[in-house]
């Protein structure tokens, strides 16, 4: 998607939907100033190819850090009219940047229905030469990592996975610390108990992923007790967490964090020795009143 939004319309649209929302929806942000920097960042992207550079005439860079909301609210500037119009048709829509999720509400006669859902791609497409690509009308859907289907009258979930995933996950020989291979068992767990409405279902991706792991080297035996632990803390997440889309974080009392990143090495101190250190000597120094000395 980012590759195909033409940079001048794109400009113009999101400029005049700054300055109309600057002082009404948004009230922390300079609207010149920030159509100013979009300017700059996005009529200036320079590509390096061997020992040649080109610059970026039209098109989205991809991986620059203002392309994800950028591409969101240029299509969604189109969208929220789009949806309006076809509301009658859309019971649910939801999109994140380049992937959309729809419930269809079906026309009784079949040949209706066929040409409404055809208007509907159609006018998807009306957007300054944007192209989606729909999946035919399914009870069974896959988006983003789930497979959403209809089953009766309920909507059950399960793990997507690409057929292209080569599930390269490190290896026991990386050089990495020691919490990232537990980690990383903790994250996937978790995220496929949540995941899956069927039990059956997760306990069979959870198969899967110890499988994989022993696939790249990591011994069955030290596996074992890391899932066993795996379990019973996505156990007491998910019973924690019943009600978890009513959750939100509230940042305001939330004291700044300053994150350090260093290159990994196995020779280095631990985290929470560099930890100690910073509050000793920089956020909480404590000063040795014996070595002072006073002067009038």
């Amino acid at each position: 998607m980012y590759t195909n939004i033409k940079t001048q319309p794109a400009i113009a649209h999101i400029s005049k939907y700054l300055r109309d929302e600057a002082g009404r929806t948004f009230t922390h942000y300079n609207p010149e100033s920030l159509i100013e920097a979009i300017h700059i960042v996005f009529e200036n992207n320079i590509i390096a190819f061997g020992d040649t550079y080109w610059q970026q005439i039209s098109g989205t860079g991809m991986g620059i850090s203002p392309a994800p909301p950028w591409a969101t609210i240029f299509y969604g500037l189109y969208e929220s009219s789009l949806l309006d119009q076809w509301r009658h048709r859309i019971g649910f829509y939801r999109r994140f940047i380049d992937d959309v999720f729809g419930i269809w509400i079906t026309h009784p006669c079949q040949d209706t229905n066929e040409k409404l859902w055809n208007d509907f791609q159609e006018d998807m497409q009306n957007w300054h030469g944007l192209e989606w690509t729909c999946e035919p009308l399914a009870t069974s859907v896959n988006f983003m990592d789930l497979t959403i289907s209809i089953t009766e009258t309920r909507l059950s979930t399960t793990l997507y996975e690409k057929p292209q995933n080569l599930y390269l996950y490190l290896p026991p020989h990386s050089s990495h610390p020691r919490g990232i291979e537990t980690g990383l068992i903790f994250g996937q767990v978790l995220r496929i108990r949540r995941l899956c409405s069927k039990q059956e279902d997760a306990d069979a991706h959870i198969k899967q992923l110890f499988q994989r792991l022993c696939e790249r080297g990591h011994n069955s035996s030290s596996l074992t007790p890391i899932f066993s632990q795996a379990e019973d803390n996505a156990r007491a997440f998910l019973e924690k967490n019943n009600n978890a889309d009513t959750r939100h974080f509230d940042s305001t009392g939330a004291p700044h964090k300053l994150f350090l990143h260093l290159r990994y090495h196995p020779e280095d101190p631990p985290a929470h020795e560099i930890q100690k250190l910073w509050r000793q000597h920089v956020s909480q120094p404590r000063m040795n009143l014996h070595s002072i000395t006073w002067s009038c």
